[in-house]
């Protein structure tokens, strides 16, 4: 989850209550627009099933009368979330998990889901966390922490050439993948890579910046995604939100790279009726009337202002659908 700084959001709840965000807490991104596309009402449920810095869920809260479930899979942001969740009268339940499983986790139906994909300000500014290619840390990745299966230095030390080439390929988008690939296992063959500081100054002895972006970019990205298997949690999701809106709920998904907007993409029109699946990071659909309808044709992307505020905003795209009943078979359009 991304979320920008500083946070400027405030809304004044039915309790009269004024909202304020926490110290240090992030303003999320295109939070106007998910609030607006969520109906939010007094009385329902709503999921949040990226909690991270609780942007989304505090502004849910705010908005109207209502509960929110919010999930994460990082267990630190599941315990900063417990200092603060008493300010809502037992209308926030925390859950340790991952979204994609969240029609196991979550008692439905619900009102609206929100999903914010990638990965937090905290984790990339924790050099422990092993995300960032800036500070020099440990090379994990691993969302869920220890707990979290193989680190991003397991599968650099382990993987064979032609898939480290891969996974950079088709995870980062990076085309000078395979001289990547190659660098690093020429590297390791010396010494074992386990510090984020050591796999960025491979990369970058071998990607030449252009000044936008560092050269490490996409390699890191690929790492985290392949490490976090989140391109497949992304379609479970889509999966599970059709099993858990009730009929008039809404999905409202923000997405920060093409690969994330993609799965989105297909899978709710393919749920629209619009179109087939045909991504392996989708689950396989059996065939009947369609589930959702689509609300934004076209996906929704931030105003210039919030833009200069968060630039890390720029790439976000937010696509929002609308569970319908399985008696409505005419238009899903």
């Amino acid at each position: 989850m991304t979320d920008a700084k500083p946070a400027e959001f405030t809304e004044t709840p039915p309790s009269g209550k004024t909202f304020v965000p926490l110290s240090g807490a992030h303003d999320p991104v295109l939070i106007a627009e998910v609030l607006e596309n969520l109906n939010i009402r007094g009385g329902h449920t709503y999921v949040d099933g990226t909690l991270g810095l609780g942007g989304y869920t505090r502004a849910i809260l705010a908005k109207a009368d209502c509960r929110v479930i919010a999930i994460d899979r990082d267990p630190a942001a599941i315990d900063a979330a417990k200092a603060w969740a008493g300010e809502y009268g037992g209308r926030l339940t925390l859950i340790h998990g991952r979204f994609g499983d969240m029609a196991e986790l979550v008692t439905g139906p619900v009102a609206g889901i929100a999903l914010d994909f990638g990965v937090s300000s905290p984790q990339l500014d924790m050099p422990e966390r092993g995300f960032s290619f800036r500070l020099d840390g440990p090379l994990d990745m691993r969302m869920e922490g220890s707990a979290g299966g193989r680190s991003a230095a397991d599968l650099v030390n382990t993987a064979s050439e032609a898939g480290l080439a891969d996974i950079i390929h088709e995870y980062g988008e990076e085309r000078a993948a395979r001289r990547i690939a190659r660098a690093i296992v020429e590297s390791r063959a010396e010494n074992p890579i386990t510090r984020t500081g050591q796999l960025a100054r491979i990369v970058r002895k071998v990607v030449r910046g252009d000044g936008r972006i560092d050269p490490a970019t996409r390699t890191f990205q690929a790492l985290r995604i392949a490490v976090n298997d989140e391109l497949g949690e992304i379609g479970r999701a889509m999966d599970a939100a059709q099993k858990l809106l009730e009929p008039g709920g809404r999905l409202a998904v923000v997405s920060f790279h093409s690969l994330e907007d993609r799965i989105v993409k297909t899978a709710m029109r393919a749920s629209a009726g619009l179109e087939g699946g045909g991504s392996r990071h989708l689950p396989q659909k059996e065939t009947g009337a369609p589930a959702f309808r689509i609300i934004s044709r076209k996906p929704i992307t931030p105003t210039e202002a919030e833009c200069e505020r968060n630039p890390r905003s720029r790439s976000a795209r937010l696509r929002v659908a609308e569970r319908i009943a399985p008696s409505e078979k005419e238009d899903a359009s």
